[in-house]
């Protein structure tokens, strides 16, 4: 595997993992303050499965929750199930206070996992077998996959909510999600012509395609994605030619490779080619946060606004 295809999956699917333990699952001052223990013991034992993932039965509410994915660390703190939380992984650098460690979702250590005394782990990707190693001694795993679309977005921000006692704070945060989309796309003026775009995983030139849950937010806006006919396998992530990227001339560019790799409208302008690209004479090249552009947890909101001023500048352009 390459290391761009290796990145693509950090990227995508956020090699990521939540893990949640009880240290006295008897007890209720396990409960975080504020929570009622008569509802919150009357919503388990509960059923929660998120879209590819298998079901799993949670018989308590987790009360110490190591998570070891970026994406979902920030659904749990959004839910908030924050106070729950006792570890996260090295990758989970939001919010601040998230108790980050040196723990691995892409490489999981189940000893390591095993020290917090968890009582659930809520994974993205089953790296290194950790279900069945964590099933062995009995510690339920909710599997909450990468997104591929946004309303896999909103079903495993319920699923995250059910199983950590938060189900009425989740069913808000993806009714608050979905209405401030609507009202920022609403908000974005429609360009008089279709714009068309690219966007940058890499300095190898690797793109993601509408099929992809990021370029479903760009969908949002109307854009054209230029490395849609690009994609033979469908596989969702193709890597373009600089010759297929000049020809295709994009309105806007859109550099998720920001802080992984260093580009900006800069080091885009000097590549051999790239200085007649109407996005780059236009001033229309855009530095995204590399966290935004990958995560598919309740920031995608903030993600949706960089897109939208970008269209609502080249619009004005038109």
């Amino acid at each position: 595997m390459s290391s761009t295809v290796r990145r693509l999956t950090a990227l995508t699917v956020a090699g990521a993992l939540l893990v949640a333990g009880c240290a006295n699952r008897d007890q209720p001052s396990d409960q975080p303050p504020g929570d009622s223990v008569d509802a919150t013991s009357e919503a388990f034992p509960v059923t929660v499965s998120a879209p590819g993932g298998e079901p799993v039965t949670i018989e308590r509410r987790p009360a110490r929750i190591v998570s070891l994915s970026a994406s979902n660390t920030e659904t749990l703190f959004a839910v908030g199930a924050g106070e729950q939380v006792v570890a996260v992984d090295d990758q989970s650098d939001y919010p601040a206070d998230a108790p980050r460690t040196d723990l691995s979702g892409l490489t999981p250590n189940i000893e390591a996992i095993s020290e917090y005394d968890p009582d659930l782990v809520v994974i993205s990707d089953d790296a290194e077998n950790l279900v069945q190693s964590l099933q062995a001694i009995d510690v339920p795993v909710l599997a909450v996959p990468a997104a591929q679309t946004l309303e896999d977005v909103y079903v495993g921000m319920e699923a995250i909510g059910k199983a950590t006692g938060h189900a009425d704070e989740a069913a808000d945060l993806v009714e608050r999600t979905r209405s401030e989309l609507d009202k920022i796309v609403a908000d974005t003026p429609k360009p008089a012509t279709a714009l068309t775009y690219y966007h940058e995983l890499d300095t190898t030139l690797y793109s993601a395609t509408s099929k992809t849950f990021i370029g479903q937010v760009y969908d949002l806006f109307g854009l054209t994605n230029i490395a849609d006919a690009a994609d033979v396998d469908a596989g969702g992530y193709p890597q373009l030619s600089n010759e297929a990227i000049l020809q295709a001339d994009p309105d806007l560019i859109f550099l998720a490779d920001v802080q992984c790799c260093g580009q900006n409208a800069g080091t885009v302008a000097a590549r051999p080619g790239w200085n007649t690209l109407k996005a780059v004479r236009n001033g229309n090249v855009v530095e995204l946060d590399d966290d935004l552009a990958s995560r598919w947890g309740p920031r995608v909101v903030d993600m949706a606004r960089s897109v939208a001023d970008a269209v609502t500048k080249a619009g004005e352009q038109n």
